[in-house]
This record gives structure tokens, C-alpha cells and sequence, in this order.
């Protein structure tokens, strides 16, 4: 094994005393000229920007920052879980990446029902039967052999020095550590690198053997050093400990998917986003197109009228987003007809704001020929102008709690984002119906939104967000702050945030978003306003008309934006 960079062992003794006090206000602003990473934990962000000034591209930054957090940030960033990329060129093409969980082959469509046909929850949450296959490795291996410039092992190795020597955990990771100790125990008998008699604290080494040599055989093999071979076997060999049904079959036959994104306009704007098995970029096209004929920058940013609009919008789009939404391999998707903006606006025209439209009147709509909250992102621009935005996910916090013994990572609890039964909530409150429903090798539906945004042609923004159901709406208002309230990145992230979606009926709002006046205006009208702890954690990339990178790092974590 290489000795460690003597880089990252000086941003060691930095971070020690700064990551767990960091949170950019809203008036802070970092603007680079060459290259910008934005992340949720400062050292994934300097990993990206190293990468980036050694001469590799956004993709090269991408996949070394993807392994990267696999170390630093456990409860979100992964091997064991999917996610989805997508790409802009320089020279204006575009691309995406589904690298999303598939079902094992021995999945069944009723696995997490009783005899009764009730969900059993906690199936579908904790423990091995709630992973799907990972993608996190295929997805990284897809990206280099089309976009990659640097050698392959040059882009592991930051995240295998940073798991065998150990990093600084921050104040909120010793917090979250030391809150899931018992589940961590609970489903690992075994034992962790995370699981230790003391309880964490800031500063506090963290140190992964098991996944520094999983890194490892990743570098040397790569693909094959997780899908095939030691890893693989560990990964069975934990599915036989409980009641987990991936098999080596199901590693070996995986595969990511390159697809053709979404791609849309709003007014003089080309939106380009993740097209299902992720539901994000269908449901953030049509909000926009919901959105797009009212006067939302003369009304104000979350003026009465504005929150209003949004809210309708939000409303219809997540009934459609239940119903119509699912893998497309399995499913035949109606995408041309839910992001079609005559569509939209007219259903949008039929809306009174002047009362709340109830949830249960909101049916989803009906096409010819059709049948009826944690996750991390990441963006990054280089120094040619090509950017990649990528959010990655192994589901609820830790996903499944299950480490690999052996192999040291999480496996995700993805198979919760199935349809467990149409009708029936997922973790995220979340309704779904057949299009969504378990199948053997079916991706599960996504509401990750990673989203790029031209202007005249040129690269505007690179945005994306975690919160399971909240990404779509985040990313939503993002987008919004910027282009109508005339926000700058670090200020479009920072605003407070609010979320409907359509079931249940209520408007979700962040402490301080929606003033008290406007609430009390949507009560009275019919809304339903509830309140809830932060929404998402935003990461934006705004291109100035100079050319120079603004970052926007959302304050609500860690998370930091580096560059050069």
C-alpha cells in the first residue's frame, strides 16, 4: 500500500478544529476561477479539487470524491448502495448514469407483506433482506471507461489512505455514531469499525481496515474487486449470516445503464436531469413548466402567491409521480406526456389559488395506452467547463446497518423505495403503486434530482440534493432562487426551504421558511402547515457571467465547497 499523501494528513490537523463548527452563511461566498467541488464533508470536496488541479476532469473528481465519501461520510456516501450522474460536456453533450440497486433475483413482489398482506416494516428497513444490489462500483467503472482520464488507481487511492490511516470525525458524525450504537450492534454481532466501547467524539480517528483493503482490491481490479472475487464472497457470506438473498449471481450480472437524460426548457433555460428509474427529473421538469406563466419574480420569493403556485404544483406532480413512475426496463413510462408543457400549464390553469385544492381531490393523470431521507450529492465543474452532478444513496441513514464483515461498508435498505404494496408508504411517506412494484433484477423508483442548467447555451448551474421525497421540491426552489429571486449560490442554498407531496396533505416547512403572516394566510385558505427540522442539504455550482465558479455548500451539515 502507498504511504499517504502528505496533503491529507496536513488537512487532518486543519479540520480537526473546523469541521465541526463550519457553517457558511448565507453572506459568505467562494467563487473559483479553474475548478469547483461542492460536497457534503470537507475532505471528499479536497480529494475532488486535487484530482482536478493533477489535470483529471470532473469525472476523473467524481469517482475519486464517490470513494472518498464511501470513507469519510458512512451514513450516505457508499460502495454498498446506487445512485445516478449526470454529465455535460464542454462542447455542450449530454449524458446520464443509472447506477441504481436492482432487486436480487430471488426478490418477490409480496416479500415484505404478513400472512395478512400488511407490510412489515422493519423487512423492508433493517437487516440483509432490505439490500437491493449495489451499483456504487459499476457506476464508477461506467463513468471512467467513457469520460476517464487519469489512471484508475490514482482515483482510489485518496480514500484508501484516508480509511487505513483514519480521519477526524466532526461533532455531528460522533452525535449520529454514538445515536445508532445499539442498531449498529443490533445487527452486527460481528462487530464494526464504527461500533467501540467508548462513546465518539470530535476529533476522534476513525480508522477501516476492512475497507481499505476493499478499496484496495477496487483499485487493483476494478470492478472485479467488488463484484467478483474476495468481496463478493464476503457479500454472501453476510447475506447468509441473516435473512439476505443477493446472491453471487446477482453481484456478477450487474450492470450500470447509460441513459438519455431529461432534458427540457424554462423560458431561456435547458434543465438537463436524471430520467426514471429515477423520478427527479420528470417531476422537477414539470414543476418548472407547472410554475413558468406566473409572475413568481414579481411576486417575491415565498410570498403568499408564490408558495401557492409552488404548493398546486407540487401537489399534482407527486400523485403522478405515485402512479406513473417506476423502472423503465420493466414499466412503460409516459415521460413525453408528464414533462410536456402544454400539458402543465394547462392543468395548472385550472387551479384556483385563492383555496388549498385537498390532496385527496388531486387524482393522478390518466394517458391512452398507459396503466394507472438519506442520500448525498455532489457537484463539480473543472477547469474546461465540463460537470458532472451526481447523487448517490444507500437509502435511510446508514441504510440497512449492516456492515460487510469483512469487506467494512454499509449495505444499503433500497428495497424500501420499492412498492412493499401499492397503496402503502414508504420510509419517506412516499405512495406508490404497480408501475414501482418488486420484481427480480427491477431498479427501485428514485426521487434523486442531480440537475445541470444552460443558459444561451452556456453552463449555468450544477445542483443536486439528499431528503428522499423533500429532493425533488429542494432542488425545485434552488433552481427558482436563482433564476427568479436573483439569489447567489451560497444564499440559494442557505434560504429556508418548504415541501408538499400531495400525500399527506401538508405543507412540510424548515423553522424559518414562510413568514408568520403567510402562514397564517394558507391556514385560513385551507393549507396545512407543519412544521419539521431541515430540508435537504443543497449543493450548488453557479457559473458567473465572467466565467469565475460561485459555490452555494448548504450550512444545514458539514458540507463545504473547495477549489482552485
Amino acid at each position: 500500500m502507498k504511504k499517504p499523501n502528505l496533503l491529507y494528513l496536513f488537512l487532518f490537523v486543519m479540520l480537526l478544529g473546523s469541521c465541526s463548527v463550519h457553517q457558511q452563511s448565507a453572506s459568505e461566498q467562494d467563487v473559483f476561477n479553474n475548478g469547483a467541488v461542492v460536497t457534503a464533508h470537507p475532505l471528499a470536496s479536497e480529494v475532488g479539487v486535487e484530482i482536478l488541479k493533477k489535470g483529471g476532469n470532473a469525472v476523473d473528481a467524481a469517482i475519486a470524491v464517490k470513494f472518498a465519501l464511501a470513507v469519510v461520510y458512512p451514513n450516505a456516501g457508499n460502495l454498498g448502495g446506487g445512485g445516478f450522474l449526470v454529465y455535460r460536456g464542454r462542447d455542450g453533450s449530454v449524458a446520464s448514469l443509472d447506477f441504481r440497486e436492482k432487486a436480487p433475483g430471488k426478490a418477490s413482489r409480496d416479500m415484505y407483506l404478513d400472512k395478512d398482506g400488511n407490510p412489515i416494516t422493519d423487512l423492508s428497513l433493517y437487516g440483509q433482506l432490505a439490500s437491493g444490489v449495489p451499483g456504487s462500483v459499476a457506476g464508477m467503472d461506467a463513468a471512467y471507461k467513457k469520460y476517464g482520464t487519469l489512471p484508475w488507481k490514482d482515483l482510489v487511492q485518496p480514500a484508501i489512505d484516508l480509511a487505513a490511516k483514519g480521519f477526524p470525525i466532526t461533532e455531528q458524525q460522533a452525535g449520529e455514531f454514538n445515536r445508532y450504537k445499539a442498531r449498529f450492534q443490533k445487527y452486527n454481532p460481528n462487530g464494526a469499525a464504527i461500533i467501540r466501547d467508548t462513546e465518539w467524539k470530535a476529533g476522534d480517528n476513525f480508522v477501516q481496515a476492512e475497507l481499505a483493503q476493499t478499496l484496495t482490491r477496487i483499485a487493483e481490479q476494478g470492478r472485479d474487486g467488488f463484484y467478483k472475487g474476495e468481496t463478493a464472497a464476503f457479500i454472501v457470506a453476510e447475506m447468509n449470516r441473516g435473512n439476505g438473498i443477493i446472491s453471487l449471481k446477482d453481484l456478477e450480472d450487474y450492470q450500470a445503464a447509460w441513459r438519455d437524460p431529461i432534458v427540457g426548457q424554462y423560458k431561456n433555460y435547458k434543465v438537463i436531469s436524471m430520467p426514471p428509474p429515477s423520478s427527479g427529473g420528470v417531476a422537477l421538469m414539470a414543476l418548472l413548466q407547472s410554475v413558468e406563466k406566473y409572475p413568481l419574480k414579481e411576486w417575491g420569493f415565498q410570498s403568499d402567491s408564490t408558495i401557492r403556485a409552488m404548493v398546486e404544483a407540487e401537489r399534482r406532480v407527486y400523485a403522478d409521480r405515485a402512479t406513473h413512475l417506476g423502472d423503465p426496463d420493466f414499466y412503460r413510462v409516459p415521460v413525453a406526456n408528464l414533462t410536456d408543457a402544454k400539458f402543465n400549464q394547462e392543468r395548472m390553469a385550472k387551479v384556483s389559488l385563492a383555496k388549498a385544492t385537498p390532496s385527496d381531490a388531486v387524482k393522478a393523470a390518466k394517458f391512452p395506452g398507459y396503466e394507472s431521507e438519506e442520500t448525498t450529492h455532489y457537484s463539480i465543474v473543472d477547469k474546461n467547463g465540463n460537470a458532472v452532478s451526481l447523487t448517490t444513496t444507500i437509502n435511510g441513514s446508514y441504510g440497512s446497518c449492516v456492515w460487510v464483515d469483512g469487506a467494512g461498508f454499509l449495505l444499503n435498505n433500497e428495497m424500501d423505495d420499492f412498492s412493499v404494496k401499492p397503496g402503502s408508504p414508504n420510509m419517506y411517506g412516499l405512495l406508490g403503486g404497480k408501475a414501482n412494484s418488486i420484481a427480480p433484477g427491477k431498479r427501485m423508483l428514485s426521487a434523486m434530482t442531480p440537475t445541470i442548467i444552460e443558459e444561451d447555451g452556456k453552463l449555468k448551474m450544477v445542483v443536486g440534493t439528499p431528503g428522499g421525497s423533500t429532493i425533488i421540491t429542494s432542488v425545485f426552489q434552488t433552481i427558482l432562487n436563482v433564476l427568479e429571486f436573483d439569489m447567489t449560490a451560497q444564499e440559494s442554498v442557505s434560504a429556508a426551504r418548504f415541501h408538499h407531496q400531495w400525500q399527506p396533505d401538508r405543507i412540510d416547512v424548515e423553522e424559518k421558511a414562510i413568514d408568520a403572516k403567510t402562514r397564517q394566510s394558507l391556514t385560513e385558505d385551507g393549507y396545512t402547515i407543519h412544521k419539521r427540522g431541515p430540508i435537504g442539504r443543497v449543493e450548488n455550482i453557479v457559473i458567473l457571467k465572467n466565467g469565475k465558479l460561485q459555490t452555494g455548500a448548504d450550512p444545514r451539515g458539514d458540507d463545504k465547497a473547495a477549489g482552485y
